[in-house]
């Protein structure tokens, strides 16, 4: 089952990038299922203590699961602890960008020139400049974030639904107000509509 959802989760952000960075969900589900039928459901919780790496979704866990439960219970859907029709996840990746820009350059430009006063003819001239200030260099530092969600059927395994989405934005932003936009967002292409 893990190995189903590394594969599925590593699909989402393949196809996700491939389409650039464009705030567009990316979604999928099979069409075939009646999504009514799920009314309970539970979160697999990511378990990389094998690793024991620090995960970004770690630190906003309770944010991503708290909001993701809001949309499912406005679907009809109830979280239980106990034989939940439907088991969750949720993933995350977060990948820093440097970029540079340089500010314009102010140049002195000096000009030599030769000419017959009172007289039509042809002139000489030279000229010149040489940059004096400006054109520092400046490091911005942005992150790159993708979050999504997959639904599986907890009786059989088989993947659902899933939904993703992408966005720059810098750690001194409202994370949690971009997760809270993000995850309704995600959840507008769950094939439940609100009922609530």
């Amino acid at each position: 089952m893990l190995t189903l959802l590394r594969a599925t989760a590593t699909l989402a952000l393949t196809l996700f990038y491939l389409t650039g960075n464009a705030q567009k969900v990316m979604f999928d589900y099979n069409t075939n299922t009646d999504f009514t039928k799920y009314k309970t459901y539970a979160w697999l919780a990511h378990n990389d203590s094998v690793l024991n790496r620090p995960a970004p979704e770690k630190l906003f866990g309770g944010y991503i699961e708290k909001d993701a439960n809001q949309e499912l219970k406005n679907r009809g859907m109830k979280l239980v602890s106990e034989n939940p029709d439907a088991i969750f996840i949720f993933y995350t990746s977060v990948d820093e960008i440097v970029r540079y820009s340089q500010s314009p350059t102010l140049s002195v430009g000096v000009g030599v020139g030769v000419g017959f006063p009172g007289y039509f003819g042809p002139a000489y001239y030279a000229g010149g400049s040489a940059p004096v200030a400006g054109g520092k260099i400046t490091e911005t530092i942005e992150e790159d974030g993708t979050i999504g969600y997959s639904m599986y059927d907890a009786r059989t395994g088989k993947l659902l639904w899933n939904g993703s989405i992408s966005k720059t934005f810098k750690l001194s932003d409202d994370i949690a107000k971009i997760i809270e936009d993000y995850t309704i967002r995600i959840f507008t292409k769950y094939p439940v509509k609100k009922s609530r």
